[in-house]
């Protein structure tokens, strides 16, 4: 086992030998352009300053987006809660509206009836003086 080993550990290092990566030639050269380091400095500050606005006036919209959807929200609960008070007033002018009709129906009636129980003679006074008397056969 030690010998398989040793040889697998010569054939990798003899594979890495093989495909180890050439060394890089590059051509030197000027970076950063035509501009001086100064100009670079000063554009890269610029751009962060930039940055940063458009950070700020980001943030802004999305709080003021997220303040106008919840201003939407409470008015959207607020109209409900006003349908639903309109809804129970109504029904309560409605119930008022029956109960004033019940009231003057039973006022009727017992006006009806008052004015029956003046014009007839009490039924006790009938009752005794039909009492006294045969039916007749139809």
């Amino acid at each position: 086992t030690c010998s398989v080993a040793k040889k697998e550990l010569d054939d990798l290092e003899q594979w890495k030998e093989k495909h180890k990566p050439e060394p890089l030639k590059l051509v030197p050269q000027r970076l950063g352009g035509k501009e001086s380091e100064a100009q670079a400095r000063q554009k890269q500050q610029m751009m962060l300053m930039q940055c940063k606005y458009q950070q700020k006036h980001k943030r802004e919209e999305y709080i003021k987006a997220k303040k106008a959807a919840e201003e939407a929200e409470i008015l959207k609960k607020k109209a409900i809660q006003r349908e639903k008070a309109e809804r129970l007033e109504a029904k309560k002018r409605q119930e008022e509206m029956q109960r004033r009709e019940m009231f003057f129906e039973d006022h009727k009636t017992s006006e009806l009836l008052n004015r029956l129980d003046l014009g007839l003679p009490k039924r006790d006074s009938c009752q005794i003086a039909n009492h006294g008397q045969e039916s007749t056969a139809w």
